[in-house]
């Protein structure tokens, strides 16, 4: 049995495999109690399939799920203790705003008295009170989407998946749910877990991300972290908007790096064209104006780079001489595996002392409640 303290839901060696293929292999990781995380990573990764397999929706073909004291991969969704909110709102269309949001409730037998009690508390906290006698479709976009909310919530479960909530309203709306499904979680101290392929929303929302990439987790860590130390090529290049550059070291031959190194990475702003560090000659290819920013496609030795600029500064010549902070260099190996610096664990210091739960568990693989898939941390 797992150790159980404040873990939430672990994880272990969890494998989903189907006829002809492997969603899932070898996931081992921990979702702290109280906590946001987010199952991030592109289409087909796997992360919808491995919140199915909390959510008992689908079974484990290996491994374990455990939530603190609790194996629960063997059990049905019922007895497991959690609610969801799907992509789709799921609404009884026949059904108002307070039948289906109380429907669950009403399907466990809860007293009336009681549901009439839980109602009214969830819907003035999700400013659905005017709105508890219409129909779905008399309700917006995000009126639909706080009532599935709700819906989770009246449950009074302590652990909520969420598997792309987002993603069928338009852009403002987005960025207004996604500060009240955090408000929301901070309020109640849920367990939440959050599918998105969307980095905003998971570098805007998240405690902590889960990064996954072809079945398998590339890195666990907080945003900040996750943004400054990514352990492999994929999350560097992942990561970022627009991503890290990923420069082949042939293409940066005066510039020093580690034994072992294939791929140096720099972000776009840590670019400069002025200042200390390394010069490099770059050719400028493109230069795209965005208001606040602009971003310049440079070619360097043929690698293609983007440096950011205040979209204030002046116009460039067709060649330009690059600087690349030493202390800003990322450095990879043949296999995309992270070969640490002298300071990373400096970076560890500064982000635990950010937070509490930090300071008690420390960051990344050095953890085993905030493991790393075997062979990928580092």
């Amino acid at each position: 049995m797992p150790e159980t303290g404040d873990c939430g839901l672990q994880l272990k060696g969890v494998v989903k495999s189907f006829a002809t293929a492997t969603a899932l292999a070898g996931i081992d990781v921990s979702l702290p109690a109280g906590r946001f995380s987010v199952l991030l990573g592109p289409s087909g990764c796997g992360k919808s399939t491995l919140l199915r397999l909390i959510a008992g929706l689908d079974q484990v073909s290996a491994g374990e799920i455990w939530h603190g004291a609790t194996r629960i991969d063997g059990l049905p969704p019922k007895a497991r203790n959690l609610s969801m909110v799907f992509q789709s709102y799921a609404l009884f269309p026949h059904l108002t705003v307070a039948e289906n949001i109380l429907f669950g409730l009403s399907v466990r037998g809860v007293a009336r008295a009681e549901q009439r009690t839980r109602l009214d508390r969830v819907a003035g906290m999700m400013g659905l009170s005017e709105l508890l006698s219409r129909k779905p479709a008399e309700l917006s976009g995000g009126q639909q989407q706080r009532v599935a909310l709700a819906r989770a919530v009246v449950s009074e479960r302590p652990i909520c998946l969420m598997d792309e909530p987002l993603s069928n309203l338009d852009a403002k709306l987005r960025a207004e749910m996604r500060s009240e499904i955090r408000a929301l979680q901070q309020r109640l101290g849920l367990t939440m877990v959050y599918v998105t392929h969307d980095q905003v929303e998971a570098m805007t929302m998240a405690d902590l991300i889960v990064v996954m990439n072809a079945g398998r987790i590339e890195q666990v860590a907080t945003p900040r972290l996750l943004y400054a130390r990514p352990q492999t090529v994929f999350v560097a290049g992942f990561i970022g908007t627009p991503p890290m550059n990923l420069i082949p070291r042939t293409a940066l031959g005066s510039v020093p790096a580690p034994q072992g190194t294939a791929t140096i990475g720099i972000r776009p702003e840590d670019m400069t064209l002025q200042g200390d560090g390394h010069r490099v000659e770059a050719r400028v290819r493109e230069v795209e104006y965005l208001g606040a920013d602009t971003l310049v496609a440079l070619e360097i030795d043929g690698a293609r780079v983007v440096l950011r600029q205040s979209g204030q500064a002046a116009p460039l010549r067709d060649r330009v001489t690059a600087t690349l902070p030493g202390d800003r260099l990322h450095f990879f190996d043949s296999r995309g595996q992270r070969i640490a610096r002298p300071d990373d664990d400096l970076s560890d210091q500064q982000e635990t002392s950010r937070d509490p739960f930090l300071q008690a568990n420390p960051l990344g693989d050095r953890d085993p409640r905030i493991a790393v898939a075997a062979g990928l941390g580092g």
